[in-house]
């Protein structure tokens, strides 16, 4: 039974944040547990995450945060928009698929050509946020 979901998907900019939240919004929405990596960092304050200088020790924290959820959640959904599917998403992508636990991929109706190792670990790719919940349905 699918009840906690780790969001992963790229950072860069205040668009792809947004678009990761309206993903979290929808799933919380409709009952489940939701792990956003620039949202949900326990232990660490705001003031650490600013600028580019960001020490040794809160970057381990992170790492162990995003690790620990990734860990504990029942699936992983995976923003794959623009030019390439984000270094850090591929990550997430594949520790979810070596833990045997499912992916659903959300291409934002982009029609791009994937990196087909990275695609060949995804459960199911839709176009938009609507689609996630009846595709996690079919997973419970």
């Amino acid at each position: 039974m699918i009840k906690k979901i780790y969001i992963a998907g790229p950072l860069f900019n205040k668009h792809e944040q947004m678009y990761l939240e309206d993903i979290a919004k929808e799933l919380e929405g409709n009952g489940y547990d939701c792990f956003l990596p620039h949202r949900d960092q326990t232990g660490i304050d705001e003031s650490e995450l600013k600028g580019t200088d960001m020490s040794q020790e809160t970057k381990d924290r992170i790492f162990k945060n995003d690790l620990d959820a990734l860990d504990a959640a029942d699936l992983t959904v995976a923003l794959l928009t623009g030019q390439d599917i984000d270094s850090g998403t591929s990550a997430e992508i594949g520790h979810t698929y070596a833990k045997e636990k499912p992916v659903i991929a959300i291409n934002a109706n982009e029609r791009r050509y994937r990196n087909l190792f990275v695609e060949g670990m995804l459960t199911v790719t839709v176009n938009n946020i609507d689609q996630l919940i009846p595709e996690i349905e079919k997973l419970n």
